[in-house]
């Protein structure tokens, strides 16, 4: 018997009309939809006139459901993933079915469509040849700006994802810790009726959603410019070179110091690259 395939099915964020019609091939063929909340998806699959079986699977219940769905597959029937927006596993459940039907052999095919992450860095301005995505920050206000202040020397876009209640909180720790001149860019309800997408420094979009020029609705994306190389300063390719030299013959904590006087960086950016360079040779 055949084994089938796992759909992994991107679906609109917003505007319908954005469902790919190979998405929808594949929602109307498969045995069975698992979706993050079946209620959100059966309004979809009715608006297409879609009648496959659904599947709730959301983090409290994904890993008792794996070995089940990995059954079906096993038999025969292929599933679709899909999420409640967007492409599936981006800040949402689905990983350790995806992880689990990869360690089982089983097919698992991408149908790529929507995706709030990409269309906010389409619309930015901001630099997209290397960028990182930290998702949503921490709840509480600590933890959130011990995050920030990690990346905020990272020379990579930023791209975060935000709640409506706590945008404003994010946004003026962002501001604080990265600076108000740092350019940045708020997308707001992207694809849907009300979407606003702004372009200014951190400070302006503050005030902007302050006085309400942003709205306090909906879902936000916040899309923020790298650091800025100090004058003088080595990138982190050549910082990683020196590094890799001095640690061939210094302990870590040595080179890290020496490659800071060397390179006219900061001691703790140079002492975090030298920890990554020894993980990746952990790693190795």
């Amino acid at each position: 018997m055949t084994e089938g395939t796992l759909f992994v099915v991107a679906t609109p964020i917003g505007n319908l009309s954005d469902l790919s019609l190979r998405a929808r091939d594949v929602l109307a063929g498969v045995e069975l939809i698992a979706a993050e909340d079946t209620r959100h998806t059966k309004q979809l699959l009715s608006h297409f006139g879609i009648a496959t079986r659904l599947q709730s699977l959301h983090e409290h219940n994904e890993l008792q459901l794996v070995p089940k769905l990995l059954d079906r597959l096993r038999a025969g029937q292929s599933i679709a993933l899909v999420s409640d927006a967007g492409t599936p596993l981006i800040s949402d459940p689905g990983y350790q079915l995806v992880a689990a039907a990869q360690k089982s052999g089983i097919t698992v095919s991408p149908v790529p469509g929507p995706s709030a992450l990409i269309a906010a860095l389409s619309a930015a301005g901001l630099p997209t040849d290397r960028f990182c995505f930290e998702g949503f920050l921490p709840a509480k206000r600590a933890a959130r700006r011990e995050r920030i202040a990690a990346f905020a020397a990272d020379p990579r876009t930023v791209v975060l994802f935000e709640s409506v209640h706590r945008a404003a909180d994010c946004l003026a720790d962002l501001a604080q810790i990265l600076g108000e001149d740092r350019p940045a860019f708020i997308g707001r309800e992207i694809s849907k009726q009300h979407e606003q997408c702004c372009a200014a420094n951190l400070g302006v979009l503050k005030s902007m959603l302050d006085d309400g020029r942003i709205a306090s609705r909906g879902e936000f994306v916040f899309v923020i410019a790298g650091a800025k190389p100090r004058k003088g300063q080595a990138d982190d390719g050549e910082a990683r070179r020196v590094l890799q030299m001095l640690m061939r013959e210094l302990p870590g904590k040595k080179a890290s110091r020496l490659a800071a006087d060397i390179l006219n960086r900061r001691p703790n950016e140079t002492y975090r690259l030298m920890l990554a360079l020894k993980k990746d040779a952990g790693n190795a």
